[in-house]
């Protein structure tokens, strides 16, 4: 829903949060509503309905084709087992998402530019071709998505990725960020089907609650940790958490104007959103879990066809078709939020203006990037003999090995004294940071490891590269304990929060020169190296 502006009359007083709500929504070029003599409750719910976009779109944009698939695929693979996932997923969005929105929200800058003028423009570079990497091979599995699930409908390649090329650009041609929200909004609603998924029950199948509790709450895999289950983990991690949300998140909350006032309001988004999202995977788990176990076909991993098509043969028909649908409308979802967020993020690394807000002629590289990557995505897909399945959860992989370096980068964002002043990490926030990010190395570490020695042990190696973890995460905790003298924010800091401007030069200059720093940086870099060439390894021999 969007709003374009609110005022409020016909009260002798205004509380701190009415002024704030009457005097800042009318910067974001909102909807008009008056209202005459409103009540606070309805106050504060026009504002949110105000600010709500950026973390909902976000978190249910994450679930795209390749997300569906990877998600059904999941529980086709290893039943109910992977929903454990979910609940500590939620947690590691809901921070990282929230850190990001508050960026935007405080520096008025997408992600692109802050790392560009506080890291320089090497590693500026190197995030953003590294994301717009990952986010190419994520429009091509939501181009894949759509040419799996127009065939279940009869519906040759040739017609449903063209119309779905057209469809992105004639969306975003419209030159106004909220029509683009409004219609994206829409496909929101549609995506909900995927709560129902497990109720469309057939032929005595139906989802076993008791052990979707268990599994909720109780960590394990069915048939023990290995290489090739911790590529699943990995890419129902990746996801669930993409880079590319970092840059979207950021790059929406300024398009729409949302200041400091709302952060309150920006948080509720993003936690709605956090919910939602992982509501629907773990939805979709269920869904392949009740499907094929104890079928010849569980422990495989089928494309999205072949799950649609499954579906209707081992349950009902109704669920083949509901999934083609909810797999059609992720496609579109997902192709419009990832290419956006690439385009806002090659628009902060030139120096160009990326907003939807802009004019053909104001912004000619945002819109001339967003219709290429596209155009080129879907061309690719209608190549012969792609391997889909393949292709789609080794973006999921990919996405959950470039994850620990963006949130390392966010993390030291937000830790900017220069930058955010009173509204950067608290101290517990930074010691949860420091253990979401720790979690997320070691997984792709225990991946390297069993794809280099596949006779090792995954579960003994899990356990084992658990220990740095914990000490990473007590060391920071100490250190942010004795420098900060508490594990909250500073009551100073936020009394000061209310007035609190990032200083423009300091968007022009890089951080302060640090050892430290560059050695962490100079390790990420090898880190990534190393792991994308050990995934390629894995995946070849997954192909064989």
């Amino acid at each position: 829903m969007a709003l374009r502006g609110l005022t409020v009359t016909g009260g002798t007083t205004e509380t701190q949060d009415e002024v704030c709500v009457r005097g800042a929504l009318g910067t974001l070029r909102e909807r008009h509503l008056v209202a005459s003599r409103a009540p606070r409750w309805m106050i504060r719910l026009f504002a949110f309905l105000v600010v709500m976009g950026p973390g909902i779109i976000v978190m249910i944009g994450d679930n795209d084709a390749g997300g569906v698939t990877t998600y059904a695929q999941a529980g086709q693979a290893y039943g109910y087992s992977l929903l454990w996932l979910f609940p500590v997923l939620l947690v590691v969005l809901f921070v990282a998402q929230e850190m990001v929105g508050r960026l935007g929200a405080v520096t008025g800058v997408g992600h692109g530019k802050l790392l560009r003028s506080r890291f320089g423009k090497f590693w500026a570079a190197f995030s953003v071709f590294d994301l717009f990497l990952l986010n190419f091979l994520t429009l091509l599995t939501e181009f894949i998505g759509v040419d799996l699930g127009g065939r279940y409908f009869g519906v040759p390649a040739t017609v449903s990725v063209p119309v779905m090329a057209l469809l992105l650009c004639a969306i975003v041609l419209g030159r106004q960020f909220y029509r683009w929200e409004r219609f994206v909004f829409l496909l929101i609603g549609v995506s909900m089907l995927m709560l129902v998924l497990p109720f469309l029950t057939g032929r005595g199948r139906v989802a076993d609650w008791g052990q979707v509790a268990h599994s909720l709450v109780v960590p394990g895999v069915t048939g023990g940790l290995s290489t090739t289950a911790m590529i699943f983990i990995i890419g129902i991690v990746g996801t669930t958490v993409a880079p590319w949300q970092l840059f979207f998140q950021q790059g929406s909350v300024v398009d729409k104007r949302i200041g400091t006032r709302f952060t309150n309001y920006a948080r509720a988004d993003t936690f709605l959103g956090s919910v939602l999202t992982n509501l629907q995977g773990a939805a979709l788990v269920v869904v392949g879990a009740m499907a094929f176990v104890g079928t010849k076909l569980f422990g495989q991993q089928s494309n999205a066809l072949h799950l649609a098509r499954g579906f209707a043969h081992f349950v009902t028909p109704a669920l083949g078709t509901a999934f083609a649908i909810v797999l059609l409308n992720a496609a579109l979802i997902g192709a419009a939020t990832v290419t956006l967020a690439s385009s806002y993020a090659i628009g902060d690394l030139f120096g160009v203006n990326s907003s939807l807000n802009s004019r053909f002629s104001e912004a000619k590289g945002f819109y001339l990037s967003y219709v290429a990557s596209v155009a080129l995505a879907g061309g690719i897909v209608l190549l012969p003999h792609l391997p889909l399945g393949l292709v789609n959860l080794g973006v999921q992989v990919l996405a959950g090995i470039l994850l620990p370096s963006a949130l390392g980068f966010l993390v030291l964002l937000c830790n900017d004294r220069e930058l955010l002043g009173p509204w950067r990490n608290s101290p517990w926030l930074n010691v949860l940071a420091t253990m979401i990010v720790g979690l997320l190395l070691q997984l792709s570490l225990v991946l390297t490891i069993g794809t280099v020695w596949s006779s090792v042990d995954i579960t003994v190696v899990t356990v084992l590269t658990s220990i740095p973890v914990l000490l990473a995460t007590v060391a920071v905790g100490v250190v942010q304990r004795q420098r900060e003298g508490r594990w909250r924010a500073d009551p100073v800091d936020l009394a000061r929060r209310q007035d609190w401007v990032t200083p423009p030069d300091v968007l022009e200059r890089p951080l302060p020169p640090s050892k430290g720093r560059t050695a962490v940086l100079g390790v990420m870099r090898a880190y990534l190296v190393v792991a994308m060439v050990l995934m390629v390894v894995s995946f070849v021999s997954l192909a064989h």
